[in-house]
């Protein structure tokens, strides 16, 4: 699994409108090729009578899995061109399906090569971008007196309060990077003069925006 990589929100799109033709952008996350298939023809359902469904996925965390399609247009003015936008802001386990209805006016290969780069990337702008780190849980016990002070602790510095279980005891569910466990837990035993304890929970991916 990888420490930290760069992916989209989970789906969204963006409409452009050049020389009389709608260029429809959809994106969305797909961790497997599967997914981005039935993705693909999802939005080929959606517009049966459009001129073209142009497409394009990186999958993978090494994005081994690369695809284009230029669905009828001139052969490289579409999928590579939107693949080679992916391949530029870096973001893994994409999919991308851009729905042109044509207008009457041809836009020759350059254009054509221009429009569905612009769509794309204006596509993944719309939908958000969002970092995904590889954190450890760990849950943090400790009794009721310490609440307020470890609230305050760690929402001011750099761990993560996933969630707080109010049981018998307090339990604070923490996100931390993987080699900061050990100063994670010295810094907790300081805290509460030694009256927490710890226990593992699984390794996640935290996700935070990126700003454009």
């Amino acid at each position: 699994m990888l420490e930290c990589y760069t992916t989209v929100k989970k789906q969204g799109q963006h409409e452009i409108n050049i020389q009389k033709s709608r260029f429809i952008g959809y994106i969305q996350r797909c961790e497997t090729e599967e997914e981005a298939q039935e993705f693909i023809q999802s939005i080929k359902n959606k517009h049966p009578d459009a001129n073209h469904n142009c497409s394009a996925y990186m999958i993978g965390e090494h994005d081994l899995i690369q695809k284009a399609n230029d669905d009828g247009e001139p052969s490289g003015t579409a999928g590579v061109p939107m693949l080679e936008v992916l391949k530029r802001m870096k973001v893994k386990d994409t999919a991308v399906v851009v729905t042109r209805y044509f207008g009457g006016i041809k836009l020759g290969g350059g254009g054509l090569i221009r429009a569905y780069s612009t769509t794309t990337s204006e596509a993944v702008k719309a939908t958000g971008i969002v970092k995904r780190e590889l954190m450890r849980e760990l849950i943090v016990n400790v009794d009721y007196s310490l609440l307020g002070k470890l609230e305050n602790e760690l929402r001011n510095s750099k761990y993560h309060i996933k969630k707080v279980h109010y049981l018998e005891k307090v339990e604070l569910e923490v996100y931390v990077k993987k080699n900061e466990i050990g100063e994670f837990e010295g810094w907790m035993t300081n805290l509460t003069s030694g009256q927490s304890s710890i226990t593992y929970g699984n390794y996640e991916y935290m996700e935070t925006p990126v700003d454009e």
